[in-house]
């Protein structure tokens, strides 16, 4: 029961302090996950940097265990840049929400790969929140802003 107590405690503290989803340029965030569907299942790391209110370009790399394209060894590793549109300001949102479709362009194995997805993050403090993407990979995860 104390550790239920303490843990409810935690997270409302937590959600009562400011917490911003995207604050445009320079806003920068790393996000951990896994991935459910796509070119296979396995984990995903992101990076985003804000050009503008509207604009960020990152980079990340899927690991897949099991499902891989083709069922082909080589097709373990997609590494890719990204870009997203965040539309926080556009649909007036929250401050601690950001919805943010994109297209990833990369490198999945000896193949060129291309996705487009779209994302939500939903931000518990100004340092760590949730994040779902679907699209071409479906991941779910968390995300830290820098």
């Amino acid at each position: 029961m104390k550790k239920l107590v303490f843990m409810l405690m935690v997270v409302g503290l937590g959600t009562a302090a400011n917490a911003q989803a995207w604050t445009g340029k320079g806003d920068q965030k790393i996000q951990l996950g896994l991935n459910a569907w796509g070119y296979g299942t396995g984990v995903t790391g992101t990076y985003d940097y804000g050009l503008n209110k509207l604009l960020s370009i990152g980079a990340g790399l899927n690991a897949y265990f099991d499902g891989y394209k083709d069922n082909d060894k080589d097709n373990r590793v997609f590494v890719f840049g990204r870009l997203n549109f965040h539309l926080q300001e556009a649909l007036q949102l929250p401050e601690k929400w950001d919805i943010y479709p994109g297209v990833d362009l990369g490198v999945l194995g000896k193949d060129f790969g291309i996705g487009a997805h779209i994302g939500a993050r939903y931000f518990f403090n100004d340092k760590v929140g949730v994040f779902a993407e679907v699209g071409n990979n479906g991941s779910l995860g968390v995300s830290f802003n820098l």
